[in-house]
C-alpha cells in the first residue's frame, strides 16, 4: 500500500525525552520541507489529496489524530498519538486527517518543497492514476 510505520528511537533521562530524525536514516528520503498543523477544529477533515511523487512522515508530537490512507483496493485507519512514532507515506496514497484532540500538533516531514504540481485533489483522477501506478508488471 506504499505506507509504514516507524518508531524513532527515544533516549530519556530524568531531564525527560529526546526522541531523534534523521534523514536517510530513521526517516527514508532526505528532508526538504517541514510543517506541523494544529488548532483543528472538532470534527474537521483535512487532506483529500494524494501525492504523484512526494513521500512523507507524519509524526503527531502532541495529542492524538486519525489517518485515513487508501488505494483503489485498500484503505486503513491509523491512530497517531505517540511522538515516537510516525507514518510514512509514499507517492499515490489518498490521505484524510480527522478527529483531532484539542492539543493536536501534527508534524509532516517532506521529501520535497512544495508544489501543487504533485497533488492530486479529485478522487477520480486519483483512482485513474493509483491504478496506472499500483499495476503489476
Amino acid at each position: 500500500m506504499n505506507i509504514g510505520l516507524i518508531e524513532f528511537p527515544q533516549h530519556t533521562d530524568e531531564y525527560g525525552s529526546l526522541v531523534p530524525i534523521e534523514e536517510s536514516d530513521t526517516v527514508p528520503f532526505d528532508i526538504k520541507r517541514v510543517y506541523y498543523i494544529y488548532g483543528v477544529e472538532n470534527g474537521m477533515r483535512r487532506g483529500f489529496h494524494s501525492h504523484v511523487n512526494l513521500e512523507q512522515v507524519l509524526i503527531c508530537v502532541s495529542g492524538h489524530v486519525k489517518i485515513l490512507v487508501k488505494t483503489p483496493w485498500e484503505e486503513k485507519e491509523i491512530l497517531l498519538n505517540h511522538p515516537r512514532s510516525g507514518l510514512y507515506i509514499g507517492p499515490m496514497v489518498w490521505r484524510e486527517m480527522f478527529d483531532f484532540s484539542e492539543d493536536a500538533v501534527l508534524l509532516v516531514l517532506a521529501s520535497d518543497h512544495y508544489r501543487v504540481e504533485d497533488y492530486i485533489r479529485d478522487y477520480n483522477k486519483y483512482e485513474k492514476m493509483a491504478q496506472q501506478y499500483f499495476a503489476k508488471p
